[in-house]
């Protein structure tokens, strides 16, 4: 009987210990060999002045170009401010001109001004207490805001929270890499993913990880 994988307080690639990666690769064999091939888990996290400023950014990049994207969030904060000065009360100070002018669509605009009021009635809670909350409650809670679903929350719980048992199963590269991983003929269902990530637990972050990096080894060597 396979020993449970041990668990770790957040994503960093030190807590990855090679005794649970062993005991990962016991758990799957198929996700072990992708391990191998791709070679350490290399992870790091990006800056969290503020869960709106992130959730932010977030929304700027959305259906856009990564340059295309960082531009108008540039100009986006020259406008509002920058880092800590980065703020829902700043945003919602700046005349909607201003914003329009940076890039920003009516739609994307529209979602920003509702995470900033949605960041200061509490419905997003501010970093103290996202440090400490569950992941399906900070889901529960910033989902709530225009233009940010499911996905975009489990970006932030992953890229600049750490959590390490984090399956964005609606993710398109998460799920290429699986069918590449698992040799399958064609892209699995969300659901699918996410009952066979079960035996991946509680390191669903680093299995995501590794899916990701499956699409783009070479064909050949995808499915070895």
């Amino acid at each position: 009987m396979l020993r449970p994988v041990p668990a770790a307080p957040s994503l960093l690639p030190e807590a990855f210990t090679p005794e649970v990666r062993r005991t990962l690769a016991r758990a799957d064999p198929k996700l072990g060999a992708l391990m191998k091939r791709v070679g350490d888990f290399r992870l790091e996290l990006g800056p969290l002045h503020s869960p709106f400023a992130a959730l932010a950014e977030s929304i700027v990049y959305q259906q856009l170009h990564g340059k295309a994207a960082a531009a108008i969030f540039a100009r986006v904060c020259e406008r509002v401010g920058k880092g800590r000065r980065f703020t829902p009360q700043a945003l919602l100070a700046t005349a909607d001109t201003e914003l329009r002018e940076a890039g920003l669509s009516a739609n994307k605009l529209a979602a920003l001004q509702d995470l900033a009021r949605k960041s200061l009635d509490g419905t997003v809670p501010p970093l103290a207490r996202v440090r400490k909350m569950e992941d399906a409650e900070l889901i529960e809670h910033c989902t709530q805001v225009r233009g940010i679903g499911q996905w975009t929350v489990e970006m932030l719980l992953i890229f600049r929270l750490g959590r390490p048992d984090v399956l964005p199963v609606d993710d398109f590269g998460v799920r290429k890499g699986f069918m590449l991983t698992y040799g399958l003929p064609e892209m699995p269902r969300p659901k699918a993913v996410l009952e066979f990530g079960e035996r991946w637990r509680p390191w669903r972050s680093v299995a995501s990880w590794y899916m990701w990096r499956a699409t783009e080894l070479p064909v050949e060597s995808a499915d070895a």
